[in-house]
């Protein structure tokens, strides 16, 4: 699907997505991803929702943000508590869900200036 793009330039917008995709400002990425608004753009070493671990969302807290959206594939794929504990534990909202809606969700939370970091896995993972 393609997003319509918002007046940001310099800032990490999520242009489009798809199976096994997500574009970032136009450049295709494929594979799982973490993307924030400004800097972090990586490929994130997760191979499906259910590895998630208590040491990944330790990583995700290192870059500050104040929300991280899981983007765990085409179905909604709820990591046990115990995973997510060290987010709660660091008072960072969290919020899992597809990673088309975490696609669409990011942009809206980056376009208000939040400090969002999306956690992406492929619709096909």
């Amino acid at each position: 699907m393609k997003l319509h793009e918002h007046g940001q330039q310099d800032l990490n917008t999520i242009t489009a997505y798809g199976d096994d995709y997500v574009a970032v400002n136009a450049t295709r990425h494929e594979g799982p991803l973490l993307i924030m608004p400004e800097g972090l753009l990586e490929p994130w070493p997760v191979d499906s929702p259910g590895s998630l671990t208590r040491e990944q969302m330790d990583a995700l807290i290192a870059h500050g943000p104040e929300i991280v959206l899981l983007g765990t594939g085409a179905r909604q794929h709820f990591p046990h508590p115990r995973v997510t504990a060290p987010l709660t534990d660091a008072g960072i909202g969290h919020e899992v869900m597809t990673t088309a809606s975490a696609c669409r969700t990011y942009n809206i939370l980056m376009s208000e200036g939040r400090r969002v970091l999306a956690a992406l896995l492929p619709a096909n993972a």
